[in-house]
């Protein structure tokens, strides 16, 4: 088990090394190409002298490949920096002038509020996650029960009603479908929903300024987020269903005289789960990462909606940040969904 855990892990840390030097190198090269970056926290009226000290202070004046040589060192758990740079960490040694650190990744900071990258993408992460794991939670449950559903009723009007409807929420557009629920549950039929259209997780009070829980925003985007891998849940457990219903082991213990019921949730569902298992975490980690539409068109405070901002505003770090962030959940959810694998599955091998 350890090995493998390495191995994956090993596999994990080449993936988020190219996603830091391709991104870094991708972005460096439009801050340096049009400059727009740096008028943005400047503004457009400034003179040289300020221009000039804000690529210094950001490093904006060196080539584009030492840039990204500086970045991955930010990034590294063990960084070697000037003896006057101020970065926080344990102390390991000097040599030649420079020091050498033991930190947490530096993120760097926000070309428009100066403030650290990694509290903006850690404020905004827990807003997505909650997202996201209620939007997986409620696919997953009523997935299921609906492709159990189809599958016990084959080829009738509820088999074909249940098809249909997953059709058409696999085809349906995120983006689309939150304009819609928005309008329909949050305007149309409010006085019946009481639903909002717009908000986060947290309501601060107008007049005292404290924050309260408003689990009542998180019912659409979660809903809306949620249709689409319920569509592919329920087809998934509709079609594996009615291929393991067809093996021998299912028909031995059919014969000798179990019920439907009890061979459904003791021998079937446990045939399927490695299908469902890689279905749910695929789209756990898309939620993570495509949320972004959902999250800016309701309004939700979550880390696709501050992605979008950072684009708008040319933050780059900011965005660098997040997609980083994005990077390093999609490894770790891999590495889980493995593990899972071989404990629902004993024909799975870690060794191999």
């Amino acid at each position: 088990m350890l090995s493998y855990l390495l191995k994956k892990s090993l596999y994990g840390i080449i993936i988020i090394l190219s996603v830091v030097f391709s991104l870094s190198f991708i972005f460096f090269s439009f801050i340096n190409k049009d400059g727009k970056a740096v008028y943005e926290m400047t503004g457009q009226n400034t003179d040289q002298k300020t221009v000039d000290e804000v690529k210094k202070a950001y490093h904006l004046d060196q080539p584009v490949w030492k840039q990204v040589l500086l970045y991955a060192n930010d990034l590294s758990f063990v960084s070697v920096y000037p003896q006057e740079t101020k970065r926080s960490g344990l102390y390991l040694f000097s040599s030649q002038n420079k020091k050498w650190l033991l930190k947490f990744p530096y993120l760097g900071k926000s070309f428009q509020t100066d403030r650290s990258v990694s509290k903006t993408v850690s404020t905004a992460m827990p807003g997505t996650v909650v997202l996201a794991f209620t939007a997986i939670f409620f696919a997953t449950i009523f997935g299921i029960i609906l492709g159990i559903f189809a599958a016990k009723y084959k080829n009738s009007w509820i088999d074909r009603t249940i098809i249909f409807l997953a059709s058409g929420g696999m085809a349906l557009p995120s983006f689309f479908a939150a304009v819609l629920i928005s309008w329909l549950l949050g305007y149309v039929l409010h006085s019946i929903t009481g639903l909002p259209t717009w908000g986060s997780l947290y309501n601060v009070d107008e007049y005292t300024g404290e924050k309260y829980l408003a689990i009542q925003n998180l019912v659409l985007p979660a809903f809306t987020l949620g249709i689409r891998p319920l569509s592919v849940i329920a087809q998934l457990t509709r079609n594996n269903l009615i291929e393991v219903q067809q093996l021998d082991f299912i028909r031995t213990a059919m014969a000798k005289g179990l019920s439907p019921n009890k061979v459904l949730y003791k021998h079937t569902l446990i045939n399927i789960a490695n299908p469902l298992i890689t279905a749910i975490s695929g789209w756990l980690g898309g939620m993570l990462a495509g949320a972004v539409f959902v999250e800016y068109i309701f309004g939700w405070q979550g880390l696709g909606k501050t992605l979008v901002d950072g684009l708008q505003k040319l933050d780059y770090p900011v965005v660098m940040g997040s997609v980083l962030t994005i990077t390093c959940v999609f490894v770790l959810l891999n590495i889980i969904v493995d593990v899972l694998y071989a404990v629902v599955d004993p024909r799975v091998r870690l060794s191999k």
